[in-house]
């Protein structure tokens, strides 16, 4: 793509779908403008305007052309970028594997992580095994490759990794030891974090813990 090429992220810092956009970008070494909203104090215009449907972030805006929905984002970046870095396996079952795990990730890992610190009494508990039983199905796609995306980390691992920095979070709020259930999945985080533009695109565990703590208190929870 040309240098003249206009991109900007419509962002929100401890969102795990901004997040996503993020390490796809970082991966693919695209320079972006990102501009962050305050969710908690309303939605921006240019949000609005941008995506009128949902009206979420995060938002790719490309030459002024909207891109709405984390991982329909991610396979944008890895086909606008595709001399960079593939993320997307080439072979067509592969490729179908990858999103539909990561259509996994969103449907049934996603909802239940949240109740781990917005659910109470009986509701927590099934939250909490739900969570686990679904990590380590998740984890069982790893095998016995580095990543997701097999010898080289890819569109499934980006999907994830989010999450990865709120296992902290995840363990305190439902007392458990993800590494103790989940070891292959803690070391693949570990690995993950080994490449700089992971390391470098996600936040600190204790930052997200202090956010999610603070957002329970503002809620009343």
């Amino acid at each position: 793509m040309a240098n003249s090429d206009q991109i900007v992220l419509l962002d929100f810092f401890p969102s795990v779908f901004g997040i996503r956009v993020r390490l796809a970008l970082a991966a693919k070494g695209v320079e972006y403008e990102g501009k962050e909203e305050d969710l908690t104090g309303g939605k921006s215009s240019l949000l609005l305007k941008m995506n009128p449907v949902h009206k979420k972030i995060p938002v790719l805006i490309h030459n002024g052309k909207p891109i709405c929905e984390s991982l329909i984002i991610v396979e944008y970046i890895d086909e606008v970028w595709k001399d960079r870095c593939p993320l997307l396996p080439s072979d067509p079952y592969q490729k179908a594997q990858a999103k539909f795990w990561a259509d996994f990730i969103d449907k049934m890992v996603y909802p239940c992580s949240k109740k781990l610190w917005t659910a109470k009494g009986a509701e927590h508990e099934a939250s909490k095994k739900e969570f686990l039983d679904r990590i380590k199905l998740l984890e069982g796609e790893l095998k016995s490759y580095p990543y997701f995306g097999g010898e080289s980390l890819g569109f499934l691992d980006i999907a994830f990794l989010p999450f990865y920095s709120r296992f902290y979070t995840f363990e305190a709020f439902g007392n458990f030891s993800i590494e103790a259930e989940c070891p292959k999945l803690v070391a693949w985080g570990k690995r993950c974090m080994e490449e700089e533009f992971v390391s470098r695109s996600l936040p600190h565990p204790h930052k997200m813990y202090d956010l999610v703590v603070e957002f329970t208190k503002k809620v009343g929870i």
